[in-house]
């Protein structure tokens, strides 16, 4: 979906009661470039979400109402409400703001429609038999999120890195095999440095598995069959207590 550009007559008209992430930016109040890049990643892939940009140096009444102070701001709206605001927000935020709002478009659902979407998702957790490359935009719902449901393993690569196109095709076999136990997902790290940042990326290719929530296993480097075995029959066979997972 196309980014708006939000001005003080065309902002009731295009955001209205939707659930909307609005960044306000001069381009010289030192908004991170990683952000920038995020924020446009992700509009292109999510839907359901109004994404808009406001200059404030332009559109004063804007600036004033939701009181920018001279640095890069983001704003989440639904319904008119403002949920959340960050002043000068990093990459790594982006996944879980869109989980916010998301979150708020569910709750406003009629009891069957959720049902319904809650039953879809699950239905699309067990049929993921391939991994999947997920972004900065949707780590939070594709990987921790997911890790509710079932393990998941998490292959941190890029495109020029020999040892991870040795892992690539282990993963692919592995994730048809255990499809249904565990889910296994891909980020490329050249296109998704706000990840790369939030997880402190230094060597690649790196794993990472998560369950009901938390982080269980990080490593740098290349596994071999073998072991990617053992390290998901281990993930699946983990038990994490209740009280844990809740405060994941």
């Amino acid at each position: 979906m196309p980014i708006k550009t939000l001005t003080d007559s065309n902002f009731k008209s295009y955001i209205g009661d939707a659930a909307a992430l609005i960044l306000i930016s001069d381009g010289g109040d030192k908004l991170r470039s990683d952000f920038k890049t995020a924020f446009d990643k992700a509009a292109e892939e999510e839907d359901g979400i109004v994404f808009g940009r406001v200059d404030p140096s332009v559109y004063t009444k804007l600036a004033a109402r939701f009181d920018y102070q001279n640095r890069s701001l983001l704003i989440g709206l639904y319904r008119g409400e403002t949920l959340f605001r960050r002043s000068r927000p990093w990459a790594s935020d982006l996944p879980d703001y869109i989980s916010q709002l998301k979150e708020a478009i569910s709750a406003d659902l009629p009891p069957e429609a959720r049902e319904a979407a809650i039953e879809e998702e699950e239905e699309a957790l067990v049929l993921l038999d391939k991994p999947l490359d997920v972004t900065d935009a949707n780590f939070e719902q594709e990987a921790i999120t997911a890790s509710h449901e079932l393990p998941v393993l998490v292959d941190f690569w890029a495109e020029w890195c020999g040892p991870c196109r040795q892992v690539s095709p282990i993963l692919e076999k592995l994730a048809g095999e255990y499809a249904g136990q565990i889910r296994v997902v891909k980020v490329d790290t050249d296109a998704n440095p706000g990840l790369s940042q939030a997880f402190q990326i230094r060597s690649i290719p790196t794993i990472a598995v998560f369950k009901q929530g938390k982080l269980i296993f990080m490593q740098p480097g290349a596994l071999p069959e073998p072991s990617f075995r053992e390290l998901i029959k281990q993930a699946i066979e983990l038990e994490i207590p209740a009280d844990e997972a809740a405060s994941a």
